[in-house]
């Protein structure tokens, strides 16, 4: 059976200039065959034209097309080295045709197979040498060599990636702390371009104290989503914020807005730390910025409220707070902070009805129960509500020391120092580490009379770390006992050092004075209070951040937006922001003047005065707690806790043993 090739079929391999007539070419490999397997053609390494051709020559068979014996290869070894003598002035066409992955295989076992055929017949021919060099050009193209195109280990799904994080974020509450950055060094190994595990590896290494390395992780994070994760940047200029690098924070902070400008959070943050070093100006132009991008978010109407109320600017205040908690009704922060804001005002009735809304946003909230509690016992004199609402908030956050605290220091002014101590006992067992519980404790004692006891215990709180808030408060309360025992000099050098971790303090610096006063030393005196005069930061407020909120959008923009009618709804929002503001900063003054106007402004915003919250009702059904049963669960979990703990001490015996048989 013969095979024949149509013209439009045909491919010419090598032209002949002896057939000028391309359809009469009898080299020419026909179409058809080329859906057969290459392994058809792997002892067929080379196509010839025959010697003479005419145009009336039929086309031959493929047995005669393809040659392959020795007096043909040593043919076209002559046409490959001197084209010219033989093939024309156009020499050779050389068509080489790319393999299928597939194919590849095959097409390379075709050549070795063909190069050791013609090695084995010919090894003194110089075919042999052309064949190798062939063969050794194959071997270097990546289509003829699959080895070098491996790819890498398939990615697992992205499903795999929710999971590890997860499971992580669970480890590391647990403490397990080895594990989870294990989990989170192989999830950064498969999904290298997503942020969240350096972020969370950031955290993990922070909560450890490992700053240099959490450093790192951020900074090859940042390198791996090149540039454009915000969240990374974010953490990283939380992390340089509180170790003090200021400039590097602000560079990070404004690299995170850049990165996304609807990042909330880089806002946020970004103008609470120009709040921490004075800059008020540029926190509100900050905070405005951030709710021209990302719309309405509680978090700045809150931050907002509260610089607007530290300038004595109640309206604008509550009207902020009111846009805070219409944005999110169960932000307990926003609800807290207003009601401190009227707690300051003396408005008790409004502050009570802010914090009922407060824990029914969140019932768990120990700052909610703790800062109520705290209200009603100081402000309003009622002890036994304040008691009360103490140990619900102990009973729903157990292994909370600070609501222990304020437990054992209202139980030692209304009722006696034993149970008192006691209290103290259990705080501090609870968190060994949380130097508040320490001071009250130490400051109870020195009222008692205990004055080595007091000492010890300030020195406890010392040794838990020096550098901190708490430190200088401990400092200062301890030069105020020296002085009060005579110890003149060690009362000076305790509030120096008191002075060196907050040169801040007016009280501390006052004490001081009062003491150089009481030995004499009037000069001595007015020298400390001119140096508290001169090394203070006062910060300057004003009202004119309300211009600046138009001064951040560019006119031309603006201009082009409100011709084009487009972006109506934010610019409409900021009008409404800016007008409300302004009628507020209008009547402000008027308001905070007359108590019945500032009385009919807050049933305003917050409602009547009258309020039917039932706190009994709300517990039971809520916490599922008995009001009537609150002593019994403390001591029931005292029982408990004592319980688990020994044994853990029974196991760690136990361990011991073992170790010395």
């Amino acid at each position: 059976m013969q095979v024949f090739s149509s013209p439009k079929s045909q491919f010419p391999l090598f032209p002949s200039p002896s057939s000028p007539n391309p359809n009469s070419n009898p080299n020419l490999i026909p179409r058809s065959f080329s859906h057969l397997p290459i392994r058809s053609f792997s002892s067929l390494p080379l196509l010839r034209s025959p010697p003479s051709s005419s145009k009336t020559s039929s086309p031959a068979p493929l047995q005669e097309q393809v040659l392959s014996s020795v007096s043909d290869d040593d043919e076209i070894e002559e046409d490959l080295e001197d084209p010219d003598e033989g093939g024309g002035p156009e020499g050779l066409l050389v068509v080489r045709r790319p393999v299928k992955e597939g194919l590849e295989e095959a097409a390379v076992s075709s050549l070795v197979e063909s190069d050791k055929t013609s090695g084995g017949e010919e090894k003194t021919t110089p075919s042999s040498n052309i064949d190798r060099r062939l063969s050794d050009f194959a071997k270097k193209m990546p289509m003829f060599e699959p080895e070098r195109v491996v790819g890498a280990e398939e990615r697992p799904l992205g499903i795999n990636l929710e999971l590890a994080l997860y499971r992580a974020k669970v480890l590391i509450r647990n403490f397990q702390f080895k594990e989870a950055e294990e989990i989170l060094l192989k999830c950064i190994s498969f999904w290298p371009e997503d942020g969240r595990a350096y972020v969370a590896q950031g955290k993990l290494l922070c909560k450890q104290s490992k700053f240099a390395e959490a450093r790192s992780v951020y900074e090859r994070g940042c390198q791996a989503t090149q540039g454009e994760n915000s969240y990374i940047w974010q953490c990283w200029a939380v992390l340089e914020n509180k170790a003090g690098n200021i400039r590097r924070a602000r560079e990070l902070f404004d690299a995170a807005t850049v990165a996304d400008k609807k990042h909330i959070a880089a806002w946020h943050g970004w103008a609470v730390l120009e709040i921490k070093q004075g800059n008020i100006k540029k926190a509100r132009n900050l905070l405005t910025k951030g709710l021209k991008y990302c719309g309405g978010n509680e978090y700045i109407y809150q931050t907002l409220a509260l610089l607007e109320a530290k300038g004595k600017r109640f309206k604008r205040a509550r009207y902020l707070f009111q846009q805070a908690t219409k944005c999110n009704p169960k932000s307990c922060a926003s609800w807290l902070a207003w009601a401190q804001v009227e707690m300051q005002q003396q408005n008790n009735y409004t502050a009570r009805k802010l914090f009922e809304k407060a824990v029914q946003a969140s019932p768990k909230n120990r700052f909610a129960w703790h800062i109520w509690a705290l209200f009603e016992a100081n402000q309003e004199g009622d002890i036994d509500k304040g008691r009360k609402l103490l140990k619900i908030g102990h009973a729903v956050n157990p292994r909370d020391p600070v609501i222990l605290q304020s437990l054992a220091l209202l139980e030692y002014r209304h009722s006696s120092a034993n149970l008192a101590r006691v209290l103290f006992r259990k705080a501090s067992a609870l968190d060994p580490r949380h130097q508040p519980v320490w001071i009250a404790w130490g400051w109870m004692e020195w009222k008692e009379g205990n004055i080595n006891t007091a000492r010890e215990l300030y020195q406890r709180a010392l040794s838990i770390d020096s550098t901190t808030e708490s430190a200088a408060r401990c400092l200062q309360a301890w030069g105020v006992l020296e002085q009060r025992n005579g110890n003149l000099t060690v009362a000076r050098r305790l509030f120096r050092s008191s002075l060196n971790i907050n040169s801040q303090s007016y009280i501390t610096w006052m004490t001081w004075a009062s003491l150089e006063e009481q030995q004499g030393n009037p000069v001595r005196a007015e020298e400390i209070r001119n140096l508290y005069y001169q090394q203070r930061t006062e910060v300057v407020d004003d009202a004119s951040w309300i211009m600046g909120f138009v001064d951040i959008i560019d006119p031309a923009l603006d201009s082009v937006k409100r011709l084009l009618n487009l972006d109506q709804s934010s610019d409409l929002k900021g009008q409404e922001i800016l007008r409300s503001l302004e009628e507020a900063n209008y009547s402000s003054s008027e308001a905070s003047s007359n108590p019945d106007n500032r009385e009919m402004e807050v049933a305003e915003y917050v409602g009547s005065h009258d309020s039917d919250f039932d706190l009994d009702g709300f517990v039971g059904e809520k916490l599922s707690l008995d009001v009537s049963d609150l002593d019994a669960l403390m001591e029931a979990f005292e029982h408990k806790r004592t319980k688990s703990r020994r044994r853990r001490v029974g196991i760690w015996e136990r361990k011991i043993v073992l170790v010395q048989h």
